[in-house]
């Protein structure tokens, strides 16, 4: 799911052909710091005609970062990307104020701010939450200036199909790594009940056990309390890269409850109908 930037809570949508209400764009359930382990994971934020907002993203080319369609539609002007391990501790808002709001971000600003940009692309495809039958939650961003690998080299987009050969037997067997820079899911002062924290932004890593796939969605349980997994994803890990043995296999679509706990979703990746789309940015 995608976080507002002024706004801590998501409104949970009902979405077509899903038995529960699902909530686009989502921090960690459980999750731990994942200081230098996946240093091409950034986060990325945008302005679109309701406000600004932020997601998580990969880098998997000098010049495209991956992300969900949902933090891609409708953005005004360029898009921000940073790949610092850690971002803020406390309001307000480390990011810069775009000079026309209206407008969005403008590359030299962003530059002016330190910052990289780009332009933003979602999948034609998209069903915005309205059909699990071509869900496409998938967009990319351009880079105006391409960018090294922060590690050994580029995470690898999985061959096409690749989750397709997991029996399904062994799906809940399967663990999956999901990083990004959502809010943390904790206990608060004498709030007996765990939320979503806003703060601090930092970027983290879950490990989730597979629960259901679909040719177009991997679903998967993201309770910390499961005993295959360490958590799941939540607020502002929207985009997040979702990797199966080091490869690229997803990114982070929906999570089903306000506090980003039971299963997750996740748009996959290793599919035909996105694989072809991400070949016309030369992936």
């Amino acid at each position: 799911m995608r976080k507002p930037l002024l706004a801590a809570l998501a409104v949970v949508a009902t979405v077509c052909g899903l038995a529960l209400g699902a909530a686009p764009a989502q921090a960690s359930t459980g999750g731990s710091p994942d200081r230098e382990l996946h240093p091409d994971v950034g986060l990325i934020a945008f302005y679109d005609s309701t406000g600004r907002y932020r997601c998580s993203a990969t880098l998997v080319s000098p010049t495209v970062v991956i992300t969900a369609a949902h933090c891609t539609l409708g953005t005004l002007g360029k898009t921000l990307v940073t790949f610092d391990t850690f971002l803020d501790d406390a309001p307000p808002s480390f990011l810069p104020v775009a000079a026309d709001p209206a407008a969005g971000y403008t590359s030299a600003e962003l530059a002016a701010a330190g910052y990289v940009s780009g332009t933003a692309y979602t999948h034609p495809e998209y069903s915005d939450f309205t059909d699990t039958r071509n869900w496409n939650d998938v967009g990319v961003i351009v880079l105006d200036e391409p960018l090294a690998s922060h590690g050994d080299g580029y995470p690898q987009i999985a061959a096409t199909g690749t989750l397709d050969e997991i029996p399904q037997r062994a799906l809940s067997k399967t663990l999956f790594t999901a990083v990004g820079y959502g809010t943390e899911v904790r206990q608060e002062g004498d709030n007996k009940k765990p939320e979503p924290e806003s703060y601090p932004i930092l970027r983290r890593y879950v490990d989730m056990p597979g629960q259901k796939l679909t040719p177009q969605i991997l679903q998967t349980n993201g309770n910390e309390n499961d005993p295959w997994g360490t958590g799941g994803t939540c607020f502002g890990d929207s985009g997040g890269p979702v990797f199966l043995d080091r490869e690229l296999v997803a990114v982070t679509s929906y999570g089903y409850t306000s506090n980003c706990r039971y299963l997750g979703g996740y748009q996959r990746v290793e599919i035909p109908v996105v694989d072809e789309w991400l070949a016309e940015f030369g992936l």
